[in-house]
């Protein structure tokens, strides 16, 4: 019965926006954060937390530290798009998609397909050398040991990610702000809908519909027209090869 609500729902969709967290790419083989398997629990024999060894503080302080857990725990070159990124791509194509809002760092949506996505939490794609301001793709920090430096002033080549200690980027939180607040259905997936201030977003939908696809509860259930407690890649995956006879 969810599964035939959310197809009608996309079938009259006009302006839908999806706003996912990590749960949208543990199907290509990402770890989430906080789950038994996440980010936390794989380094957990690190000698400081993983909060600390992504934060400012310690690219500032201990960056040879930081770029270490950062290549080990971050960085998953491999990974490929899953039906939910290809699902959503599908959508933006078909015209009733209209925006991704994402706080991965994966670039798996553009990689499948998505054309406007606002990286809430910046992207592993991107670096840039913090003295020159030169521009560097992934492998430039993938693959070097210790401090990657500029190939251009041996300067630091730092992420374009939002660690601990940093704002959002302004311009990137408006757009996708303007994006839910002109939605008429807002899709929400992936997501415990627990970390701040990207969580808060869902509180600017005034659209028609609100749905939430999580394998556990989150704050919003209970505001929510439509609720799926199950992995994001099959919901998704199958409600629109259905609505759309997608082929995956």
């Amino acid at each position: 019965m969810s599964t035939a609500l959310l197809q009608r729902i996309l079938s009259g969709a006009r302006n839908a926006v999806f706003f996912g967290g990590a749960g949208v790419s543990t199907p290509s083989g990402i770890p989430d954060f906080r789950s038994a398997t996440g980010l936390y629990a794989l380094s957990s024999g690190s000698s400081r937390p993983p909060e600390y060894m992504l934060s400012r503080s310690c690219w500032r302080d201990h960056p040879e530290d930081f770029y270490d857990f950062y290549r080990t725990y971050l960085l998953h070159p491999q990974a490929r798009p899953n039906r939910a990124h290809r699902a959503l791509a599908s959508l933006e194509k078909s015209g009733v998609l209209s925006a991704v809002v994402t706080q991965n760092i994966d670039g798996l949506h553009q990689l499948a397909g998505s054309r406007t996505v606002f990286e809430l939490h910046g992207s592993v794609l991107r670096n840039h050398c913090v003295d020159c301001g030169h521009r560097f793709p992934l492998a430039a920090v993938a693959n070097s040991t210790g401090i990657p430096r500029c190939s251009h002033c041996q300067g630091i080549i730092k992420p374009d990610v939002v660690l601990y200690e940093e704002p959002l980027e302004a311009q990137v939180m408006e757009a996708a702000l303007e994006a839910i607040r002109a939605a008429d259905v807002l899709l929400v997936g992936g997501t415990s809908l627990n970390v701040h201030p990207a969580a808060g977003l869902v509180d600017h939908f005034t659209g028609e519909h609100l749905v939430l696809i999580n394998k556990s509860a989150t704050p919003a259930d209970r505001r929510a027209q439509l609720v799926i407690h199950d992995s994001i890649d099959t919901v998704l995956g199958d409600a629109v090869d259905s609505v759309q006879g997608v082929t995956s």
